[in-house]
Order: structure tokens, then sequence, then C-alpha cells
């Protein structure tokens, strides 16, 4: 009966050890999504958020440091692509002169914007490293993303009227200064937890 009972008791523990990896691998696959989830909720545009940033979530785990990181990367990759943009419409032909300004205007503001995104993440990865310099860096990452956002925000302000040329630019700001405004958001974040 002992050795019944025995058998029985580790049949049963195998049972539980194999549940609990089970349901334990199936969690943990699940947690980088409910993360950048709940982190994205914060933002001014979480559904933006959600989009962009959930196919980096084996990439992110649970890592606020990764997060805004990801996050500012994907910024400077959609302010480098929609500079590119801007500089091909300056190639246009038929531009009217107000047109041509503010296209070279907008070239300007996303060219500061580029360079403001790039400097802000060789700085972010300084604040992987914690200690008296951390608030220092993140300072500047924080005003360096903002000055970032305004210049989006500013791009398309010189165009007039209702032209194709104002409503596709104006179109990639939106989108650019949303991705902006959510990267801003996931540093001050991840900046309140240090």
């Amino acid at each position: 009966m002992a050795k019944g009972l025995h058998l029985s008791s580790l049949s049963l523990l195998v049972i539980c050890v194999v549940a609990v990896t089970f349901t334990g691998n199936n969690y943990a696959s699940a947690s980088p999504s409910n993360f950048i989830k709940s982190c994205c909720s914060t933002t001014r545009f979480p559904n933006v958020c959600v989009e962009s940033l959930s196919v980096y979530a084996n990439t992110i785990q649970q890592d606020p440091h990764e997060l805004a990181q990801t996050a500012l990367s994907l910024s400077l990759n959609k302010s480098e692509s929609t500079r590119a943009f801007v500089s091909n419409c300056n190639k246009l032909r038929g531009l009217k002169p107000r047109e041509y300004a503010a296209l070279k205007d907008c070239a300007e503001e996303i060219s500061d914007s580029c360079d403001r995104l790039s400097k802000s993440l060789k700085e972010l990865k300084l604040c992987k490293v914690k200690g008296e310099d951390f608030r220092w860096h993140i300072s500047n990452v924080e005003t360096w993303v903002s000055s970032a956002l305004t210049d989006d925000s500013t791009c398309g302000d010189g165009f007039s009227g209702n032209g194709k040329m104002k409503d596709s630019i104006r179109g990639r700001m939106v989108n650019l200064a949303q991705v902006t405004s959510n990267a801003l958001s996931l540093i001050t974040q991840y900046a309140s937890k240090y």
C-alpha cells in the first residue's frame, strides 16, 4: 500500500510539474505583449504605440529601458524616412514658390528632428548604467525628444490650402509626431522608475 501511495504521489507530482511548466511557458510568452500594452496605455496614442512596438516584444521582454530605446529607434527611423520623402518632394517639377519654400523649411525641421533623435538614442544608451549621471543623461534625452516633437509638429505649418502636397506631408508628419510623442512618454515612464 505504501508503495502504491508513493507511486501515486510521484505521478501527481510529475503532473503538477508538467502543468506548472506548461502554464509558466504560456504566461512567459504572453508577458512581453502585456508589458507593452500596459506601458502603452499611458501614452497619448496607445493604439499606435502597441501596433508599432508589439513586433519587438521578444527583444523588449519586460525591460523598460529596452522599450524606451526601441520606441526611440522607431521614431528616428520614421523621421529619417520622412526626411527622405520631403527631400524627394523638393525635386518635383512645377512647385509654386510658396510650396518650395514650405518644403525647404520642412526639410530643415525634419533634419533637426533626426539629429536630435539620433543624439537622444546615443544618450539613452548611457542611461542603462544607473548612478549620479542617470538624471543628467535622461534629462538630455527628454529635452531633445521634446524638441524633435516640436520640429515634427511645425513642419507642415508653412503649407497653405488643401493641396495634395500638404495632405501627403501632413499625414506623414502626424504619424511621426504620434510615434515621437509615444517615445517621449515611454522615456518619461522609464525615468520615473529610477
